[in-house]
């Protein structure tokens, strides 16, 4: 059960994780492994196919070669298309969030993850993104965030956008938690955080009032530490 009174910002690095953790564990699509099990895979399989480009992808990510070949390896197997679309996204947090509707949230979490918007991730874009929510530094995994709640991609967040994404977050996270949650909790939530957040008051949340924002809270501070050594 999450608790409710976790920010969104904490919940949304919780879903990521959960993400890439159901592709290791369930669908195999996404493999998180230590350097050691990156070792023992390697031995025990052989990586046939080299997507073209590995040498580039090494140089624009935060992975070695060696990982970069595990995780193609596994997104082959399960995705052979070679790309992943919206519904992928959404079969998983289905069953990670059976109690709730996770369908709004994957889709937004899908949206950022398609920066070219046409509907599918490729293996580049998916890694690219991997490398800044796993080893990024706390500007670029905060940015990243940003442009998750930047639904319309105008570059800023308005309070409507980020109540699209906290209901989201919300309707995800279902009736049973503990406390039970109260019918207005999304839109207090909402209230507390962009009057934090819209330091000048304007209407809007930029990049740059975001980034300060969170970094003077403790709580989403913390929460982006749990990408740190999960690969």
């Amino acid at each position: 059960r999450l608790a409710p009174q976790m920010d969104s910002a904490c919940v949304h690095c919780v879903g990521i994780y959960l993400f890439i953790y159901k592709g290791c564990n369930q669908s195999k699509c996404f493999h998180i492994f230590s350097l050691d099990k990156i070792e023992d895979e390697l031995e025990m399989t052989t990586v046939c196919y080299r997507p073209e480009g590995l040498e580039q992808l090494e140089a624009q990510t935060n992975f070695t070669k060696r990982e970069l070949q595990v995780l193609y390896r596994g997104f082959k197997n399960e995705c052979p298309s070679g790309v992943v679309n919206e519904e992928t996204f959404k079969q998983i947090y289905a069953q990670f969030f059976p109690h709730g509707d996770a369908s709004m949230y994957a889709h937004y979490l899908f949206n950022a993850f398609d920066t070219a918007q046409n509907g599918s991730v490729k293996f580049e874009g998916f890694v690219m993104a991997l490398s800044i929510l796993l080893r990024g530094t706390v500007h670029e995994k905060l940015r990243w965030t940003f442009n998750l709640y930047d639904i319309n991609k105008d570059g800023y967040i308005n309070k409507e956008e980020m109540m699209d994404i906290v209901k989201a977050i919300y309707d995800m996270m279902g009736k049973y938690t503990y406390p039970v949650l109260k019918e207005d909790a999304p839109r207090l939530h909402v209230e507390v955080f962009f009057q934090k957040m819209d330091k000048n008051k304007d209407g809007v949340v930029t990049l740059d009032e975001f980034i300060e924002s969170c970094q003077e809270d403790d709580n989403i501070m913390r929460s982006l530490q749990l990408f740190e050594n999960v690969m």
